[in-house]
């Protein structure tokens, strides 16, 4: 068997339709800012191996998926599925470039979005070895076969596991199996390793994980949400900047009149920049400047309040919601005491929290450093960011918010 690259394709089949959920449609159903479905696909592309992926749902939720800025950069194609879970993995299938018929493709399910990179990793190196391979756990319960309300049996429970998503398998080797049964025969299979075996081909059993579950009643979705869930975490934020030419000063999201503007490639806030840069820190999301360069590919004398903007924006797409700001204004001029509750008002309406969750102050500077000289004004920020509230979707639910956010 000729080994392949190393790296693999995914294909997402979320084209359920939640049947066991009590009316509740899971995949879209909101944790910390975004659908079940998006921490299931992020999951998945945080693996090094996985470098492209395809996303099957249901027809009429193709074109909302597609739009989602939640999408990371790895996937390639989002399209219709059917109502059988081979059909929808035939589609995916046929939606992922081919050159390379040796690459292992994964399998996984939509509902699971606390697989680990790591569970992910050793199911691609075990299909790229073996051709084919699942993670399973063993069965710990005493098993019962039961006929309407009565026991009929004790089953030996040795040699039995429940099978786990991903499921990796060579790409020929799945095709040969969909030749020999096609996706759309009378045949069912309630996994791929099913059909595999059935083709008499060899399936490799990994360890799985405790902690990968597969969401199918509410009582799963509360679980997933409890884990996915988190706690607040905390960034810090700093940025100077030194007085040039021209006037207004634009500080803490406000206009000061008669006062210098700050030099920079924005509006020159400062305060502005120290916020986002904690709010992506606590994130994990980067910094201002990465995600606006002094350069050409930012515009010149853009608007602080529209760079935060877009940062909030970028938190909710990665599941956070800012918890709360404290903000230090350093400089000896101008005199900032009666315009720190505006900025305060300010600063709470662009990050979309109560005023009282945002604290800002000034200092002089102690007559030290360029701040303290009057020559420039430098900002201190601490900044939490929280969980953003889960939101349980019905069985009709909207499309995503496919809204373009300009931190993608």
């Amino acid at each position: 068997m000729s080994a392949s690259s190393g790296g693999a394709d995914a294909i997402v089949v979320a084209a359920g339709q939640s049947t066991r959920m009590g009316g509740i449609d899971k995949l879209a159903t909101v944790v910390g800012g975004r659908p079940l479905l998006a921490w299931s696909i992020a999951a998945l592309a945080r693996a090094p191996e996985v470098e492209r992926i395809v996303v099957v749902v249901a027809p009429d939720r193709e074109a909302g998926v597609a739009g989602a800025p939640w999408l990371p950069p790895e996937v390639v194609g989002v399209v219709g599925g059917g109502d059988r879970r081979q059909v929808s993995v035939a589609a995916g299938l046929a939606a992922l470039p081919s050159a390379d018929r040796d690459r292992v493709v994964l399998v996984h399910d939509g509902a699971r979005p606390l697989v680990s990179s790591s569970l992910v990793s050793a199911v691609v190196a075990a299909a790229d070895t073996g051709g084919a391979a699942i993670p399973v756990l063993p069965i710990a319960e005493t098993v019962k076969r039961v006929a309407g309300e009565r026991v009929q049996a004790t089953v030996d429970r040795v040699g039995l596991a429940t099978a786990q998503t991903p499921q990796g398998v060579r790409r020929s080797i799945l095709e040969q199996a969909f030749a020999e049964y096609p996706p759309d025969g009378a045949d069912t299979w309630t996994d791929e390793a099913a059909l595999l075996e059935l083709c008499r081909i060899p399936v490799h059993a990994i360890p799985g994980e405790p902690g990968n579950l597969k969401v199918t009643v509410p009582d799963d979705l509360r679980r997933a949400v409890h884990a996915l869930g988190g706690e607040a975490r905390f960034g810090y934020g700093h940025d100077r900047h030194a007085f040039g030419p021209g006037e207004p000063l634009r500080l803490g999201g406000i206009e000061i009149e008669g006062a210098p503007r700050l030099h920079g490639h924005s509006d020159g806030d400062v305060a502005l920049h120290a916020v986002a840069d904690a709010l992506l820190g606590a994130a994990g999301l980067g910094d201002l400047g990465r995600l606006f360069p002094p350069d050409e590919r930012t515009p010149k004398d853009i608007a602080s309040r529209d760079l935060l903007r877009s940062v909030v924006r970028r938190l909710g797409n990665a599941g956070y919601r800012a918890g709360g700001l404290d903000v230090t204004i350093v400089g000896a001029r101008p005199r900032l005491g009666t315009r720190l509750d505006d900025m305060r008002a300010a600063i709470a309406g662009l990050v979309d929290l109560p005023a009282e969750r945002v604290n800002v102050k000034a200092s002089t500077g102690n007559l030290g450093g360029p701040e303290g000289e009057g020559r420039a004004i430098g900002a201190h920020v601490v900044a939490s960011v929280e969980p953003a509230p889960v939101a349980l979707a019905g069985t009709a639910p909207s499309a995503p918010d496919s809204a373009p956010s300009s931190a993608r």
